[in-house]
Order: structure tokens, then C-alpha cells, then sequence
């Protein structure tokens, strides 16, 4: 997703330094092509050995140093860089840079490149709030540069509030948002995504193995390309994603109503939720008791068929749908490509190993409304997802 992209990573002194780590090793699974640079308080914290391993290359920490004979290391490392990431960043290194003072390798490359500059703060939350720090960050921020706000909870210090680095998954979020092509900026990309549950009572319910995690892979890879993306989503364990607009339901008629009132805004609709087909014709009141009957029989009705509906009613939206099915794929695929009028459909197996529900990975098969047939080997969900996108948007009209 970051291949061929050069990051900074600059690491300063603060205890979520380790968290740095991991957030290199999601920038190099990505990619990305990362030089870490350190100061001298960070080396207190964590040992540049950890990120010269994870890397593969030499962590940088000395202001006169040469990086190759005659390349000034600043200096080379500010041109080469497509995004310079500083996680953690202290109030010390944003107050530097916000005041104009380079003082140190890193706060020399940042004043030295011309790429994008994103800080990801950590620090004491009374520190966070300090009207100097504020203003420093505004001065920053209206300059062009980019942050990623810290979140609330348990400090190093003991404290509770406001100032932990966030989750690296979120701060990799962010990056790769500024990296993105953005070929879908101006763009409202509606993405559905998990199970629905159609209740039979009040402890139990009718569903399937949908994870969610596709469609909020698609979800967020639509985001860091730029688009508004409109998310809903049926009951998941995923945390909402930063940046989307996620709308919760439960029940397909929830889905059913959510979506019809949002579709018209979109330019692009996924459907990679996986909506119940049928609900109880009566959900009981109370507890239903298995008392001496050794069977039980739930009567079904179905549900409205939002794909079918979208489909009917596209106008010029790209419609994109999801089969997944246990036997004749493409056959199944096919069928519901013309009969629920799509432009494109994600056909996978979830009899195949490493292409079911609830997985990491997928195996799908593109087919378009043209007859074209594309299959994937296995890939992560959300390199699917980016292909997905770069497919989807290929079919939006120009303009």
C-alpha cells in the first residue's frame, strides 16, 4: 500500500517509544521504505538495535554525522522523505520546531524537508492542555503541518486524561492517509460491513460468522484515499474506524433503513455485509422455554433485499456487491452480478482455507458487468481492499 514510499520516522523521548516499534513494523509490512531517526532522550527509552532489526536500516541519532560520504544526514534525509512521522512527539520537540529551533538531527530534518510532517503527541495530559503547548500546536498546524491527536486514558504517571499515544494502528492510519493517491477526494464512498442479527427472542438470534473486518478494510483504505465514507455496520468487536462516519444497526431492516438513507449521497456503494435473508415472523416477548418438546419450529419471512433495491435504483452510482458461497462460485456470482444489476461483484469461497469469515485473509474473484474475470491469490483484506478500490474507481464516471 506504501510500496516505493520513503518515511522518516523520527522517535523522541517518551515511554510510549516502544510503541514505536510496532508502528514501524506495520510501515515496512506496507511497503514502505523507513529511516528512524532518534534523539538522544529516546536512546534512554528504547535501544536503536530494536528499530535498526525491524528496518533493515541504520537508525539515525547524530547531527554531525555523514549518512554516505559527502551526503550531509539532515539534509539527505529530509529529500529523500515522502512523509516525516514523529511517534511519540513531546511538547519539547513540538515547542522547538514551532519556535524555529534545529538543534538536533531531527528537528533539523524537519525544518530542512519539504514532504508532509505529521506528529503523533504523548505527554502528560496537564502538559497536553498547557495554553503555551496549544498555541505552539496551532502555529504548527496552521503552517501545514498535520497531528494526530492523543487519546484518553491511564498515563505513565498515573494519571488519567487525555495524552497517550494512540493505538499505531491509528497513527499507520493517518500516515498512509497523507500518502494516499487520493483519487477518490470529492468522492462519498457508502460501505456496509458485518453480520445482521434477527432476534427470536430476547437471548437469542439468527446470524452468520461475519467478522466485519472486509468491509472495514474497504472502509478505511477508501478513507485514506481521500473519499467521505459512510459506514454501516452491523454488530462487529472492531473499533470504529477514525475519520469514517459509522452509523451502527442490528437487524437487516435496520441495515435496509440505514442505507436508503444515505445511498443518494454516495458516488461508490460497497455491500460487504453479510444481511440476513430471513427474520422470525414472530419474536417472542419473553424467553422461549424448550419445556418437554424435542423439536421446535421458527416460521421465517423475508427480509428486503437491499442489494437488489440499489440495484434497481442506481442511476449513475458504481454498485459493488459480495458473494460468498460454498459451491459453483462463479455460476452463483454470475447470476447475482445481472439479476441485482451490479457493475462489479467479490466472489470468494468460504469453504477455502484462508478465504472464510472471521479471517485475516481472503481469496476472492473480481467480475464485472463486461464479463471480465479477475482472480486474486491470497492476500491480506486489506490488500484486497485496495484493489478493490482501484477496480471500483476505474468504473466511476469522469468528471
Amino acid at each position: 500500500m506504501l510500496q516505493g514510499q520513503c518515511v522518516i520516522l523520527g522517535v523522541t523521548g517518551g515511554i510510549a517509544a516502544y510503541k514505536a516499534a510496532e508502528l514501524l513494523r506495520l510501515l515496512i509490512k506496507a511497503g514502505a521504505e523507513v529511516h528512524v531517526v532518534m534523539t538522544r532522550s529516546a536512546q534512554e527509552f528504547i535501544a536503536p538495535l530494536t528499530f535498526q532489526t525491524l528496518s533493515g536500516n541504520p537508525v539515525h541519532t547524530e547531527l554531525f554525522s555523514l549518512i554516505q560520504e559527502q551526503e550531509i544526514g539532515h539534509i539527505s534525509l529530509a529529500d529523500r522523505a515522502d512523509l516525516v512521522l514523529i511517534a511519540p512527539a513531546t511538547a519539547n520537540l513540538i515547542g522547538k520546531v514551532a519556535n524555529g529551533i534545529a538543534d538536533d538531527l531531527l528537528t533539523t530534518t524537519i525544518m530542512a524537508t519539504r514532504a508532509k510532517v505529521l506528529f503523533a503527541p504523548a505527554m502528560n495530559s496537564n502538559m497536553w492542555e498547557n495554553p503555551v503547548y496549544q498555541e505552539n500546536q496551532a502555529k504548527l498546524e496552521d503552517l501545514g503541518y498535520h497531528f494526530i491527536e492523543p487519546v484518553y486514558g491511564e498515563l505513565a504517571c498515573g494519571w488519567q486524561g487525555q495524552g497517550k499515544l494512540p493505538d499505531p494502528q491509528e497513527v499507520f492510519n493517518s500516515a498512509q492517509s497523507l500518502l494516499g493517491s487520493n483519487d477518490l477526494a470529492g468522492k462519498t464512498v457508502l460501505v456496509t460491513a458485518g453480520p445482521t442479527r434477527e432476534e427470536i427472542d430476547p437471548v437469542r438470534f439468527l446470524s452468520n460468522y461475519s467478522s466485519g473486518k472486509m468491509g472495514y478494510a474497504i472502509a478505511c483504505a477508501a478513507r485514506n484515499r481521500g473519499a467521505r465514507v459512510i459506514l454501516i455496520s452491523g454488530p462487529v468487536n472492531l473499533c470504529e474506524p477514525k475519520g469514517v462516519e459509522t452509523i451502527q444497526v442490528i437487524s437487516a431492516r435496520e441495515m435496509y433503513e440505514a442505507v436508503m438513507g444515505v445511498a443518494e449521497q454516495a458516488d461508490l456503494i460497497i455491500k460487504a455485509a453479510a444481511v440476513a435473508d430471513f427474520r422470525p415472523v414472530v419474536r417472542g416477548d419473553q424467553k422461549l422455554k424448550k419445556a418437554s418438546a424435542v423439536t421446535m419450529t421458527v416460521d421465517l419471512q423475508r427480509n428486503p433485499d437491499i442489494l437488489a433495491e440499489l440495484g434497481q435504483k442506481k442511476g449513475s452510482r458504481i454498485l459493488v456487491g459480495f458473494a460468498a458461497e460454498t459451491e459453483e462460485l462463479l455460476k452463483h456470482a454470475r447470476e447475482k452480478l445481472a439479476n441485482k444489476n451490479l457493475d462489479m461483484i467479490v466472489a470468494n469461497d468460504v469453504t477455502q482455507e484462508g478465504a472464510g469469515f472471521d479471517g485475516d485473509t481472503n481469496i476472492v474473484r473480481f467480475l464485472t458487468a463486461d464479463g471480465n474475470v479477475e482472480e486474486l491469490p491470497q492476500m491480506t483484506k486489506e490488500e484486497v481492499a485496495e484493489i478493490l478500490l482501484d477496480r471500483a474507481t476505474a468504473l466511476l464516471p469522469e468528471g
